[in-house]
């Protein structure tokens, strides 16, 4: 199976930040990362009044739009009960991609590093610290038993990284 590797941390901690950073970074040492967001929010990569949202409306269960430059595929589940990642990987062409990265799904039971920030409203001893956690990326010197990244360095976070997707 491709290697996954999670960004997890609370909502306003900086995942969505530090991924647009740490993408370049990764591509630019050859790597090929797939990217697969979780969001608590209901979304909606279509927007009304285009076709392709009218006829999804309608009640396709799933819409493919494709143009010569990308294409996306929407479907509906109204019924599931939970998102399963391991679906959603399964779901992704593996064979144009190194690893994929994850953003959120904290409680899954893969590869992650954990962002902590000091001024996130929460408390170091909150961390869910568990045999998943690789490395813990953070603005502040925390007392752990595992690697300690700066949160602010992509550089040394995609170095680690890399000798970590060496390793799998």
């Amino acid at each position: 199976m491709i290697p996954l590797l999670a960004i997890a941390a609370w909502s306003g901690t900086g995942k969505t930040t530090l991924l647009r950073k740490l993408i370049p970074a990764l591509c630019a040492a050859g790597i090929r990362p797939g990217l697969i967001k979780h969001t608590h929010h209901d979304m909606d990569v279509d927007k009304p009044g285009k076709d392709s949202y009218e006829l999804r409306k309608a009640g396709a269960a799933q819409t493919l739009v494709a143009s010569q430059q990308r294409w996306a595929l929407m479907t509906e589940t109204p019924e599931a009960s939970e998102l399963d990642l391991a679906y959603l990987v399964s779901r992704m062409e593996t064979t144009t991609l190194d690893m994929v990265l994850v953003e959120g799904f904290k409680h899954e039971a893969v590869a992650k590093i954990l962002l902590f920030r000091q001024g996130c409203g929460r408390s170091v001893e909150e961390l869910t610290i568990d045999e998943h956690v690789i490395a813990i990326a953070s603005d502040v010197q925390l007392d752990v038993d595992i690697p300690q990244l700066n949160i602010n360095d992509i550089q040394q976070i995609s170095a680690f990284i890399l000798r970590w997707l060496k390793a799998q």
